[in-house]
């Protein structure tokens, strides 16, 4: 179910994200449901990688590319 959220904008937030819809050919609500869906997935990310970050240096993870290097 969908709910409505009310906000308010500076103006020229308001405009700059008006000129986007305008040029990506979008509504400004999904312009701004999309933004939010993007943030969210990625404080998730922030968070869960948070908590998993001591296990993986105890691992010997010390970087993104000790990952990458393990996966492939």
């Amino acid at each position: 179910m969908d709910t409505t959220l009310t906000i308010r904008l500076p103006e020229e937030m308001k405009e700059t994200l008006q000129d986007i819809c305008n040029s990506e050919n979008k509504a400004l609500s999904d312009l701004v449901r999309e933004s939010l869906k993007n943030y969210l997935v990625v404080k998730r990310f922030r968070k869960l990688r948070a908590k998993t970050l001591p296990f993986a240096e105890a691992a010997g993870f010390l970087t993104d590319e000790d990952v990458f290097e393990a996966l492939t």
